[in-house]
């Protein structure tokens, strides 16, 4: 889909979700304004996450009767709405950092340089948070991340593997 027909999909989403968070941003692809979008992906810390996610299920039930989602985890949901698929991933304030610049991908980025560079200093990703010796690291905004790495911040336009 073309992020021109995507974006306003994930805005409609975001915008339905968003009194019930603590914080929501879209993240993937369409952040980093590719041209062409095969999902939605977005970050959100709920509110309570019980009444969030039977807000966004009964929204899906009115578009489409038989809706059911693909994946249906404590951290991660995945269903289709508006005709492309959406991933939804429910972070921490401690986590946030961290969960938002993976999801920005690209998947390529994430994996070559951001976990390569975790994983060089001596940190590992576990159950959604970046941990060193057991203990969980906290990583509160996305600069971070690239700054407990020792990497230079690099805008999510730019986070494509041919460009590193």
């Amino acid at each position: 889909m073309l992020i021109t027909e995507a974006k306003p999909i994930a805005d409609k989403l975001k915008a339905l979700l968003e009194p019930y968070c603590e914080r929501i941003e879209i993240a993937g692809s369409i952040r980093r304004e590719k041209e062409i979008v095969k999902d939605i992906e977005i970050v959100l810390i709920p509110k309570n996450a019980n009444k969030l996610f039977n807000v966004l299920g009964l929204h899906l039930l009115k578009l489409k009767r038989d809706f059911q989602y693909i994946k249906n985890g404590d951290k991660y949901k995945q269903f289709y709405y508006m005709g492309i698929k959406v991933d939804l991933f429910v972070a921490h304030p401690d986590n946030w950092g961290y969960i938002f610049a993976i999801r920005t991908g690209s998947a390529e980025y994430s994996h070559n340089v951001l976990a390569s560079g975790w994983v060089k200093k001596g940190f590992k990703g576990v159950d959604g948070f970046l941990t060193r010796k057991g203990e969980i690291i906290p990583v509160k905004e996305e600069i971070d991340l690239f700054k407990i790495i020792g990497e230079e911040y690099i805008s999510p336009k730019e986070r494509e593997l041919k460009n590193v």
